[in-house]
């Protein structure tokens, strides 16, 4: 099929178009900027220049398409204003595509975090958080999969806190961001908290194995590590990069820093056993020797 995918130049669309081609399908990527639609194309990609706020662009790739992959999402966590804009502009991308694909029963793919439950791994049936920091994200993709209902065989990615490759990305990448920043690997709360993880290219073969099979409105989880410790984590970024380790306040890590403090670790038991995906590549706190000092 020809497949739409927005956010197609990161770290996990850049895995998700060759995995949709080397299954056979055509792919047309959002592209915003130049050296994004070079590397679409380098990617094997045809190319549609716009950014999530270009609405009639993604009206029309998405009324093109057999089916569509939305991964595209604001990179400013500066602020909570910033991240309330993200969320803004992502919902009003997300609602044009349920209005250009309604009634075609056509594939529509968003992507999620993976929620937290209480005393255990998160599994796909349970909810995603409405309130908290990225709240919003949650209420627009509950909207998308209720859009079953209106003909469209939409599926949600539920995304661990880190998705890695070559030691760079996710949660993850974001610690090692500040550490270089400040010259000290910080965690927040007691690091005994536990993140899940996955290979961005492990998460690419899900991302075409839910386009192609999954039923109308489901849920599924890409969770190869079912939770690290944020201060195993920590420990090998600050082995890597010959920094100390050291607990800092959630305010450290801004809007998101009631994320990265709590508890979630998640399963994908069900996604494995129903979509036959099994992870092959290598695990975060493995990927993450590959750090350059």
């Amino acid at each position: 099929m020809q497949v739409f995918i927005t956010g197609g130049t990161g770290l996990i669309g850049s895995a998700v178009m060759p995995e949709l081609i080397s299954g056979g399908h055509s792919v047309v990527a959002l592209a915003r900027s130049d050296a994004s639609a070079a590397t679409a194309e380098s990617l094997g990609a045809t190319v549609v220049r716009g950014d999530l706020t270009d609405l009639d662009a993604i009206r029309t790739a998405s009324s093109d398409a057999d089916g569509v992959i939305h991964l595209a999402f604001g990179n400013d966590f500066s602020s909570p204003e910033a991240l309330v804009q993200n969320i803004a502009e992502e919902t009003a991308a997300i609602d044009t595509i349920v209005d250009a694909l309604a009634g075609s029963d056509r594939p529509f793919v968003v992507v999620s975090g993976t929620p937290s439950a209480q005393g255990r791994p998160s599994v796909e049936t349970d909810p995603l958080p409405t309130v908290g920091p990225v709240g919003g994200r949650a209420v627009t993709v509950n909207r998308a999969l209720a859009a079953a209902s209106r003909g469209i065989r939409t599926a949600a990615v539920r995304l661990p806190r880190t998705v890695h490759k070559d030691g760079q990305g996710g949660f993850a990448g974001l610690l090692t961001n500040i550490a270089r920043q400040r010259g000290a690997v910080a965690y927040p709360g007691t690091g005994e908290q536990r993140w899940p993880a996955v290979h961005a290219l492990d998460a690419a073969a899900l991302f075409r194995l839910v386009l192609e099979n999954a039923e109308p409105g489901t849920a599924w989880h890409a969770v190869q590590d079912e939770g690290d410790t944020v201060r195993s984590i920590a420990e090998v970024i600050g082995r890597r990069l010959g920094l100390p380790v050291q607990q800092a306040p959630i305010e450290v890590f801004g809007p998101i820093g009631p994320v990265f403090a709590a508890d979630q670790p998640s399963s994908a038991a069900h996604t494995r056993a129903a979509l036959g995906w099994e992870p092959t590549h290598a695990r975060l706190l493995e990927d993450l020797e590959l750090l350059e000092p």
